[in-house]
């Protein structure tokens, strides 16, 4: 899983800083086998630091992490490997 050729969606590409997407792209790679094919991030502001909830559902996985950025954002991102592509997109944009 999250071996095929890895996309962003111009939502993503606008409102996600780089450092943030090339770390939640780092979470999934770092998973242990089996991994669900859709992945769930939730990022907020907590104290000024980015939090980001990482969730799956089979296996069910929780994990969360709290980062120093410049730029905090507010968004739920989805990232699918359907088998042939991995695609990271907005939720509004599912």
């Amino acid at each position: 899983m999250f071996n095929s050729n890895r996309y962003l969606t111009r939502g993503v590409q606008r409102l996600i800083p780089f450092e943030l997407q090339f770390f939640m792209w780092e979470c999934i790679d770092q998973l242990p086998e089996p991994k669900d094919y859709f992945q769930v991030f939730k990022l907020t502001v907590q104290d000024g630091k980015q939090h980001i909830s990482h969730e799956s559902e089979q296996p069910e996985y929780h994990k969360e992490y709290d980062i120093g950025t410049a730029n905090p954002v507010i968004a739920k991102i989805y990232v699918i490997d359907d088998g042939t592509h991995c695609i990271m997109l907005l939720a509004e944009e599912y």
